[in-house]
This record gives C-alpha cells, structure tokens and sequence, in this order.
C-alpha cells in the first residue's frame, strides 16, 4: 500500500502535547504562514519545539502545531518531518 493511501488517524497521534521534538527538515512558508511571503523560511532541520496541537488534515493524517520557541513560530507538521528529543 502506497503511503499517501495509509489513514494515520485510525491509529493514535505519535507525538503527545508537550512533548520535545526536532525538526527533520526545514520549512519555508507554503502560503498558509501569515505575514511571511511564499517560500520565506520559517525552521531549520534540528530547531527544537513542543507540540501544542494536534489536528488532522483530509480526515487522514495528523499535524501536529509544534511550538518553535526560539524563533517565536508555530508550524503545523507531520509526524514523519518530526523526532522525539529525550531530555
């Protein structure tokens, strides 16, 4: 089964609110960031944030809203863009 078919939300979330997480990659804004242009980049692969929330996109996946305190935003991610930060 392809993973775009797989519906992540028949199964718990992977991460809990306020948990510790690492970004796996960057981000640049995809238009749905307010006050920053297309394409501005928002993280870095390695910034560390707290999950804040968790939603789903297109009844099939969750995003998590990672609080990225050092840069002051808060980014919805996949848990596949994401890794646990043991303290």
């Amino acid at each position: 089964m392809r993973k775009e078919m797989i519906v992540e939300i028949n199964d718990p979330p992977v991460y809990a609110l306020g948990q510790k997480v690492r970004a796996k990659k960057g981000v640049r804004n995809d238009g749905t960031f307010p006050g920053y242009n297309i394409g501005d980049h928002l993280i870095s692969e390695g910034d560390i944030g707290y999950i804040n929330n968790i939603g789903t996109f297109l009844q099939q996946f969750y995003i998590y809203g990672v609080d990225f305190v050092d840069r002051g935003r808060m980014v919805g991610m996949r848990a596949k863009e994401l890794e646990l930060v043991e303290d």
